[in-house]
C-alpha cells in the first residue's frame, strides 16, 4: 500500500470515526464512566493498523480501577502516543502548547490529557494537584520524564520536577500512587532490524514538523515497536522525587537495552500481542 492510499485511509476513515466516537467519549468523561478509558484505546488500535505500526507488548500495564498509576516512559516520537494508547487505557501529561495544535488538541482533550505549563513554577502546585486528583480516581497517567523527544538510540536525562506530583514521601498515604517504568523501542522496519541510522525513521526530533514526519512514516508503513511494561511499585518506596526519577531512568535504560538486543524474555513473560 503506497503512502497516498495510506494517507487517504488515515484521513478518510479516522476523521469520521473520531466524529462518531467523540460524543460518546464526552458523555463518558462527564459521567466518569469506564468507557472514557476504552474508547481512546480502541481509536489508537485502529490508528496503529492504518499507520502500519506493529506492536510487540511485553509485561502488563498496572492499570487498576482503585489504584492510580503514573507510567514513566521514554519519549521518541509522536508515535509513542499511538503505541501506548493502543497498548493500555492511558491518558498523557503534555506541555500546554499541545492544547493549541489544530486537530491534535481535540484528540488530546478527548483522551483527558493533563496540560502543564513547564516554565511557570508558580503553577507547579496547582498542576500537581490536578494530576494527583486524576491518579486518586484510579487513572493511568503517562509522563515522559525526558521532557522532549530523543533520537531513539539514547535516553536523555530524566527531569524529576513532575514526579513531585505523585507525592513521594515516606509512608505517603493509605492509598499510595504506583509508578510503572515503561520502555518504548522501535526495533524493525519492514521486518528488518533497525540500526542506529534507521531508528530516526520513527524518531521525531523537535526540529521536524509533524506533517512531513507523518508523511514519512506513512511512506514506510511497516514499523515494529516493542513496549515493555516494567514492574510497578508504590511511589512511597522512594525517599524523594529525584530518587524516583533515577530509579525509573535506570529501569527504562535496562529494558530498552534488552529490547534492542531482542532479549525481552529475560525481563518479562511471554509476548502479549
Amino acid at each position: 500500500m503506497n503512502r497516498r492510499v495510506r494517507l487517504a485511509i488515515f484521513v478518510g476513515f479516522l476523521v469520521p470515526l473520531t466524529a462518531v466516537l467523540a460524543p460518546f467519549q464526552v458523555i463518558a468523561i462527564r459521567r466518569g464512566r469506564p468507557l472514557r478509558r476504552r474508547l481512546p484505546q480502541f481509536w489508537h488500535r485502529i490508528a496503529a493498523r492504518i499507520i502500519g505500526l506493529r506492536l510487540r507488548v511485553h509485561g502488563e500495564p498496572a492499570c487498576h480501577d482503585d489504584v492510580g498509576v503514573l507510567i514513566a516512559a521514554n519519549h521518541v516520537s509522536w508515535l509513542d502516543i499511538v503505541a501506548l494508547g493502543a497498548a493500555a487505557p492511558v491518558s498523557f501529561i503534555a506541555k500546554d502548547e499541545v492544547a493549541g495544535w489544530p486537530g491534535v488538541s481535540i484528540l488530546a482533550k478527548l483522551q483527558e490529557t493533563v496540560f502543564v505549563e513547564r516554565h511557570r513554577r508558580g503553577k507547579t502546585g496547582e498542576q500537581a494537584a490536578r494530576i494527583r486528583k486524576r491518579l486518586s480516581r484510579g487513572d493511568a497517567i503517562v509522563l515522559f520524564p525526558e521532557g522532549t523527544t530523543a533520537d531513539g538510540n539514547f535516553l536523555l536525562p530524566f527531569k524529576s520536577s513532575l514526579f513531585g506530583a505523585v507525592g513521594v514521601t515516606a509512608g505517603a498515604s493509605d492509598k499510595p500512587v504506583h509508578v510503572q517504568p515503561v520502555a518504548i523501542v522501535y526495533t524493525h522496519l519492514h521486518g528488518m532490524p533497525m540500526g542506529r541510522y534507521d531508528r530516526p525513521v520513527a524518531a521525531w526530533p523537535g526540529d521536524i514538523e509533524l506533517g512531513p514526519h507523518l508523511w514519512r512514516v506513512l511512506a514506510e508503513g511497516a514499523v515494529d515497536v516493542t513496549i515493555i511494561f516494567g514492574k510497578s511499585f508504590p511511589a512511597s518506596d522512594m525517599p524523594d522525587r529525584k530518587a524516583l526519577a533515577a530509579a525509573c531512568e535506570d529501569a527504562i535504560r535496562e529494558m530498552s537495552s534488552v529490547a534492542l538486543r531482542g532479549r525481552t524474555a529475560l525481563l518479562t513473560g511471554d509476548e502479549k500481542r
